[in-house]
């Protein structure tokens, strides 16, 4: 199938057509026809298999015939969970409807200055793309007319669901029209995201696409134990030194870690970087960019990046704390091996970290293999090494004093054995993952430096 047979407006598909991408993904396939028939879907896939544009386009579509509505406000409404996701779908829209004479597409999220707001959103608009804790705040102060919204996207809704958003997410539907069209998006559909669904969906046709599994399968998944806190720092300064690196994403437990570890590979002379909730908004587009440019070679981040960021250079994400959800494990690893290629996933785990593991390789159906780096052996090893001599010890607790210390001295290099390239739990708290909380930097675009692809990728 290619774009030619969804039936899409003729300036949409020439969008399209212009971006380089001829062949729809199987989100794309099965829910663009759907939402162009007026129903309501649910729609279950993994991060990267184009969900934006699945509902994008059609929206798009529907913007293409005019309102018989008059009014200012938006006839399409996209909320999602992180300022990242939000400028990612708005520059999709802005990309894909840039050929239509009415897509005027509005970002209003936390961290922009509410002047900036209040001014675009007293102009005409037609796709309003939100964080819900802001658009409550422009609701209750009367700046939004849903009077001509005649759509209603819901994007990561689990993702919004673990942050606490649900609420203001149905508050927000119910100061929209009831004849409106809503779509759910979502890495899972389980049975809290069935009940969002049963209250805010008409009938929806449910939609499936690939498991966990199949999502993995371009990504190598590698494991290293780690005895403390210097033994990690020289374990990751070992991995960024490898050639075949040529971006990655470190992910940390804490905001405070981010900050500090990056601060330290910079001072080790890599191209390092954080980002994590409570930058404004100006610096972590700008941080951004930079990755996407190819300006930045290590992003070190909270799990505010494991969704939302769509770099084709990304050819390692490093766990440095493991994650305590496996959900977030897959969203995480998902940064890498974008468009059909092939990346790289590590992770550390100390002797405490057994039980996240085993809840990852259940989640995901599949057994991440454990490597050493000769010379940077772990004491504790708890199941058998890839390449490498099994044998148990006590566990050795992680170092509760999380010091940055340069000790990429203390180890041996140029390892070449096949083993040589290639914790903690993140806070759930909301300070890290709301991402509308409010803030007094500017801007709220940037650009993306994507790749001509027969796929459309989106997440």
């Amino acid at each position: 199938m290619s774009f030619e047979n969804l039936n899409l407006h003729p300036l949409i598909l020439k969008a399209v057509i212009d971006s380089g991408y001829t062949i729809p993904t199987p989100v794309q396939a099965q829910a663009i026809p759907e939402l162009i028939a007026g129903h309501d879907i649910m729609a279950s896939a993994q991060t990267g298999t184009g969900k934006t544009a699945a509902f994008m386009l059609p929206a798009l579509h529907r913007l293409a015939t005019p309102s018989q509505v008059h009014s200012r406000g938006p006839r399409v409404l996209v909320l999602t969970p992180t300022r990242e996701l939000a400028l990612q779908v708005s520059e999709a829209a802005a990309k894909y409807g840039k050929h239509l004479p009415r897509a005027k597409v509005v970002s209003i999220l936390g961290g922009m200055p509410y002047p900036l707001q209040n001014k675009l959103l007293s102009q005409p608009v037609d796709i309003l793309v939100a964080t819900p804790g802001r658009l409550i705040d422009h609701i209750q102060r009367g700046r939004i007319d849903f009077s001509r919204l005649e759509m209603l996207v819901l994007d990561e809704a689990d993702r919004m669901l673990d942050m606490g958003f649900i609420d203001d997410v149905e508050r927000i539907a119910s100061a929209t029209p009831a004849n409106r069209q809503t779509l759910l998006f979502s890495a899972t559909l389980d049975s809290a995201i069935d009940k969002v669904a049963a209250r805010l969906l008409k009938s929806p046709k449910r939609i499936q696409i690939a498991t966990q599994q199949a999502r993995l399968d371009n990504i190598e998944q590698r494991l290293h134990y780690v005895d403390d806190m210097s033994h990690k720092n020289r374990l990751l300064d070992h991995l960024l030194r490898d050639m075949a690196l040529k971006q990655a994403i470190v992910f940390t437990a804490t905001k405070r870690d981010a900050d500090m570890l990056a601060d330290n590979l910079a001072a080790q002379g890599h191209e390092a970087a954080a980002l994590h909730g409570d930058m404004n908004q100006r610096d972590r587009t700008r941080t951004l960019t930079r990755l996407r440019h190819g300006g930045l070679r290590v992003l070190v981040a909270t799990d505010v990046a494991a969704r939302g960021i769509d770099v084709v250079g990304i050819t390692h994400v490093i766990n440095f704390d493991l994650p305590k959800f496996a959900e977030d494990y897959v969203h995480r690893i998902g940064r890498t091996g974008r468009a059909g290629a092939s990346g790289i996933a590590v992770s550390f785990a100390s002797g405490k970290d057994g039980v996240n593991l085993k809840k990852i390789e259940r989640f995901t159906g599949q057994r991440i293999a454990s490597h050493v780096v000769p010379g940077l052996e772990p004491r504790f090893k708890p199941r058998p090494v890839t390449g490498g001599t099994s044998r148990t010890t006590p566990s050795v607790a992680h170092k509760r004093n999380r010091t940055w210390s340069n000790d990429s001295g203390r180890h041996a290099t140029g390892a070449n054995s096949a083993n040589g390239n290639w914790g903690d739990s993140r806070s759930r708290s909301f300070s890290d993952n709301r991402e509308n909380t409010r803030g007094n930097a500017g801007g709220n675009t940037f650009r993306n430096s994507g790749v001509p692809s027969p796929y459309i990728r989106s997440k």
